[in-house]
């Protein structure tokens, strides 16, 4: 880890652009050796900033798991971040955009795990460790820039540009369904606006538990029972506008809708 960059105080200030609606230069430009490391000590320190006001960590999120998100964003391997309580809007809610800076919002699939997940795991083991599946959408909101033109090591310390997420209300037994084939459609003011299938998402939604269990390995943490883990966008993201009202539909899993205002 690189000595020269210092973690508590990047998180700091990525915590007060959000916290202030502000726009802000990639970490790279000031700091060009910023390692992946380093981004993910930043953004441990940014979520143990909102944790001391109150917040609570319910699970975590993948992203740049699908071959099209990767290319929205010129980025090529997998990351993840942190979701806490404060994070949830509830199905059928109310995104507030002036309370973000440029939010965007993609189709996900979301797993809740009931015991804890560690180290390298089979996807037989991960499944063994779901309790349940169902759509889901996150809504993204970078700190940076015009939300482009920045590193990997640039997401991660941002917390992999976590903002908001919403869950189904329908949740579904994992082995219930195949679920590298369900047809997923996000619509917009009831206008089909991304359409993808399942695997579009790591090749299989399970395989992000897999490769998130070794992320956090790498940090010699585990995925703790409990958890909410998003699979990451099968598509690529939706900016947001005032009045939208985004629909998820997931073969076998329902759908789920939020409104942005």
């Amino acid at each position: 880890m690189t000595a020269t960059v210092d973690h508590q105080e990047l998180a700091r200030a990525l915590d007060a652009a959000r916290l202030e609606r502000r726009e802000v230069a990639p970490l790279t430009r000031e700091v060009p050796q910023l390692s992946l490391p380093d981004a993910y000590a930043i953004q441990e320190a940014g979520i143990r900033l909102r944790l001391s006001r109150g917040e609570r960590v319910v699970g975590l999120k993948m992203g740049l798991t699908s071959e099209a998100k990767r290319r929205q964003m010129n980025l090529d391997s997998p990351v993840y971040g942190v979701l806490t309580d404060r994070m949830q809007v509830p199905a059928d809610g109310v995104v507030r955009l002036s309370e973000g800076i440029h939010p965007k919002i993609e189709p996900e699939i979301a797993f809740r795990i009931g015991r804890e997940l560690k180290g390298k795991v089979t996807r037989d083991e991960a499944l063994d460790a779901c309790v349940s599946v169902f759509a889901a959408m996150e809504i993204l909101d970078s700190r940076y820039r015009d939300f482009k033109y920045f590193s990997l090591p640039d997401v991660v310390a941002d917390n992999s540009s976590s903002s908001l997420f919403v869950l189904g209300t329908a949740e579904h037994p994992p082995r219930a369904m195949d679920l590298t084939r369900l047809e997923m459609k996000m619509s917009v003011n009831g206008e089909v606006v991304q359409a993808a299938r399942s695997d579009a998402i790591s090749g299989d939604p399970v395989v992000s538990l897999l490769q998130l269990c070794e992320l956090l390995a790498e940090r010699g943490q585990v995925l703790p029972a409990g958890s909410i883990v998003l699979a990451g966008a099968a598509t690529a993201a939706h900016m947001l506008k005032p009045g939208d009202r985004v629909q998820l539909t997931v073969e076998g899993l329902g759908s789920v809708a939020v409104s942005a205002a």
